[in-house]
């Protein structure tokens, strides 16, 4: 593209010489029909047309290629000084004399580079920040997450450790005294002491969560389930089918919240049967999640903990709908439904999906 925009440079001093030998040889020949006595012949004015165009063309050589090369300088450098902003680099602003071609594109890379190097200083400055936010969010969640530990272990777990420390020290009272009492409180501490533990290895769960990283929903949520069994003695009824049409996001909220709410059951419910179903039917992916357990009254703002907000939290950020009901002494349900596109007819079965 370059070198065309230099050849037709170069052509228009060759075209304005010839223009220009055409046009004194018409005058002569003018000049020859009108004048009465002519100083000289038409053989001379021919002669001095070829003259006159020879000079010219050999002229408009001389100056296109002086030009030329001055442009082709003014080119370059305008070249260079874009090439180095590609590469980063903010050189020195060209120089622009008001008398020359290029003054006007001169001026617009000047302020073209000005526009970049602002660019760039507003785009670090916007990183710091966001940095500085990042680090802020982060520092907040943690100590958010420390607070709520904090409560959750002064709730259960130190009541239910305070409360063994008494029942032992009048357990030590009782033994010689009386032995069926003491043996009576030992049973009840033994029970105190499964509940703690069960308190301990859910916040633990917390502190040191099962990922979903590369596996199907699934997967993870059978992987989650495995693990919560191993380690508590709750009977856990499973059913979760393959489901299609969920985005990553969705996916990974729909884990958490099985993680919370199956965490919540073991920690507070007092219940023996957990029951967690994921299924897709009618273009809705619908996740189930029960147990016998007291119950509490979701009503109840001092009744919902931190995990049931952040369940509907979670459930409202990828288009759910979220319904909890919960019996005093007969359980509660955990009720979720997300709309996916697409998806599949032939559903595998939870033996096919662990």
């Amino acid at each position: 593209m370059m070198k065309g925009f230099k050849s037709a440079f170069f052509q228009s001093y060759l075209m304005n010489a010839l223009f220009s030998s055409l046009f004194f040889f018409i005058l002569l020949q003018v000049y020859l029909l009108t004048a009465e006595n002519p100083a000289f012949s038409i053989k001379t004015s021919l002669i001095l047309s070829v003259f006159v165009m020879l000079l010219l063309m050999v002229s408009s050589i001389y100056f296109g290629t002086r030009n030329l090369f001055i442009l082709n300088g003014k080119l370059a450098k305008i070249s260079g000084y874009i090439r180095s902003l590609r590469n980063g680099k903010f050189p020195d602003k060209l120089k622009v004399e008001h008398t020359e071609e290029t003054a006007r594109i001169i001026t617009e890379v000047n302020l073209l580079g000005e526009y970049v190097q602002e660019q760039i200083e507003l785009l670090q400055k916007m990183s710091n920040e966001k940095l500085v936010l990042s680090e802020q969010v982060h520092t907040a969640a943690v100590i958010e997450e420390r607070q709520r530990i904090a409560r959750d272990l002064h709730d259960a777990v130190s009541q239910q450790l305070f409360a063994l420390s008494m029942m032992s020290a009048t357990a030590i009272k009782l033994f010689d005294d009386s032995p069926e009492a003491a043996r009576e409180q030992l049973i009840q501490m033994a029970s105190i002491s499964v509940k703690a533990q069960g308190e301990m290895r859910a916040l633990l769960m917390h502190l040191r969560p099962v990922e979903l990283q590369k596996d199907s929903l699934c997967d993870g949520i059978i992987k989650l389930l495995r693990e919560l069994k191993s380690k508590t003695n709750h009977h856990f009824q499973v059913s979760i089918d393959e489901v299609f049409g969920l985005t990553k996001a969705a996916e990974e909220h729909l884990f958490r919240i099985v993680q919370e709410a199956v965490s919540n059951i073991i920690r507070h419910a007092e219940a023996g049967k957990i029951k967690v179903e994921l299924s897709e039917e009618e273009g809705y992916v619908h996740l189930f999640i029960s147990d016998d357990g007291k119950g509490f009254d979701p009503e109840d703002k001092k009744m919902v903990s931190y995990g049931i907000r952040s369940m509907k939290e979670r459930s409202k950020e990828i288009g759910g709908v979220i319904q909890i009901r919960s019996i005093y002494h007969e359980g509660t349900y955990i009720d979720i439904k997300v709309p996916v596109k697409g998806g599949k007819d032939d559903q595998n079965s939870f033996s096919s999906c662990g």
